[in-house]
Parts: C-alpha cells; sequence; structure tokens
C-alpha cells in the first residue's frame, strides 16, 4: 500500500497570509523522509492554494514522483504536457468549493477527456481519473485510455450512521475489485483520516491512497514527519491484526 501526500493546505497557510512560508519543498522532503511515496498536489483554476511557480519548483527536486491533480480545461492540460510531472489526477472542479465535492462524471463527458488523456499520454504521464465507485464510470475511464482510477471515499469517511457507512464502504470494495478486474489500477481517496483509513487500506485491490488534509491537521501538533509516519503505519498494517 502506497501513501500520497498532498501537501496542498502547507501553500494554504502560506496564501492566507501572503508569506513565503511555510516552504513547499520543505514539506515534500519532510514527508518523503517519513514515508511518502509521492507527493500530491492540485493547480486549481483560480489558484487558491498551489501556484504554477510551486510545481515548477518541486518537479525536480522531488525523490519520488509528483501526482499532479487538475480539471479538465485545456490550459491546465497544456500546463502539464509542458511540465510533464509522471502523474496526473483529472478531477471535477467547481469554483466555490472548499474541496472537490465528488468523483468526475466520465460517462457523460467522455470526448473531452479522452482528448486529455490522449494529449498527457503523448507527453508521457501516467493518468488517473478521480471517480465516484460506480462501474459505469469505472468502464468510461477504461474506455477514455486512462490507466488508474482513483476511487472517491468521500460519501464513506463522511457517512455518521454505521449502516451507510458500512454501505458506503461496500461500494469502494466492489469498484475496486471490478476495476482490478479491467486491469485498471486502484488509488482512493478523499476525507480519510486517522480513524478511518484502515477499512479503505485493507481492500487489497486498492494499491495507493492519497491524504492530505488529515495529515496536515496532525501535523499542527505532531509535526509533519510524525503525521505522515503514523499515516503509513496505519495503512501498511490494515487488516493484519
Amino acid at each position: 500500500m502506497l501513501l500520497g501526500v498532498n501537501i496542498d493546505h502547507i501553500a494554504t497557510l502560506r496564501e492566507v497570509r501572503g508569506t513565503a512560508y511555510p516552504n513547499l519543498l520543505d514539506a515534500a522532503k519532510i514527508a518523503e523522509a517519513a514515508g511518502a511515496d509521492s507527493i500530491t498536489i492540485h493547480l486549481r483554476e483560480d489558484r487558491r492554494h498551489i501556484q504554477d511557480r510551486d510545481v515548477i519548483m518541486l518537479l525536480p527536486e522531488l525523490l519520488t514522483r509528483m501526482n499532479l491533480e487538475m480539471a479538465v480545461t485545456e490550459e491546465m492540460i497544456n500546463i502539464a504536457c509542458q511540465l510533464a510531472p509522471s502523474d496526473c489526477c483529472l478531477v471535477p472542479e467547481k469554483r466555490a468549493e472548499l474541496t472537490t465535492e465528488g468523483g468526475l462524471n466520465v460517462k457523460l463527458n467522455q470526448k473531452p477527456i479522452a482528448s486529455a488523456c490522449d494529449k498527457l499520454n503523448a507527453a508521457g504521464i501516467r493518468v488517473s481519473l478521480f471517480i465516484d465507485p460506480e462501474t459505469d464510470q469505472i468502464d468510461a475511464a477504461q474506455s477514455v485510455g486512462a490507466e488508474v482510477i482513483e476511487l472517491h471515499t468521500g460519501n464513506y469517511a463522511d457517512a455518521v450512521e454505521p449502516k451507510v457507512r458500512e454501505k458506503e464502504l461496500s461500494r469502494i470494495k466492489i469498484a475496486a475489485e471490478y476495476a482490478n478486474n479491467l486491469g485498471l489500477l486502484v488509488h482512493a481517496g478523499h476525507g480519510l483520516h486517522y480513524d478511518n483509513v484502515s477499512e479503505v487500506a485493507s481492500i487489497q485491490e486498492i494499491i495507493e491512497l492519497n491524504i492530505g488534509h488529515s495529515i496536515v491537521a496532525r501535523a499542527v501538533f505532531s509535526g509533519l514527519g510524525d503525521a505522515v509516519r503514523d499515516m503509513k503505519h496505519l495503512i501498511i498494517n490494515a487488516g493484519k491484526i
């Protein structure tokens, strides 16, 4: 089980005051040293946290790999093709949302997403699609040329009632198995934290989790290195007890 650490909210702390700190490269290096297998950043259209200069600065310095999250727009596709990170994850994006609210509707937008996948693949970039755990979206993801899907775990993470939580976890399990049988690589993320990650991490078809907000929140109290180590320990030991 691999852990991608999202450092967007390190940049949020910087942008809220317009300072030069905290330094994103320092954050990435600490996360990598603590066990992160990749560094995820979301270059949003409104540039609310990650900036273009951050992508340019981080790319040659990472010891692992960059997973660049972005909307399916001409601007973002051009930026990615020019900079060529190892991985790009295409996500839906609304200007007013606090965070990504759901999965990409690949089924209803196959043509533009297929075009984006073609361009990114031609630039040597592995493409992931952030989708809800639904078989029709998985089928569509395969048809447009994505190699990886990232299952949206937000509904599971937000569930309060045990029965709803179990239902959402079951959806994720079924989707992961279905995608794996199609030959897709399966990642997952959104809303995962230290108290709910183990159940998702124990799904054997999921090979990577992308987690950010909860790690940065814990880092306020324990430091970023310990926060990453604690999360990595949870996911690699999920299902062993």
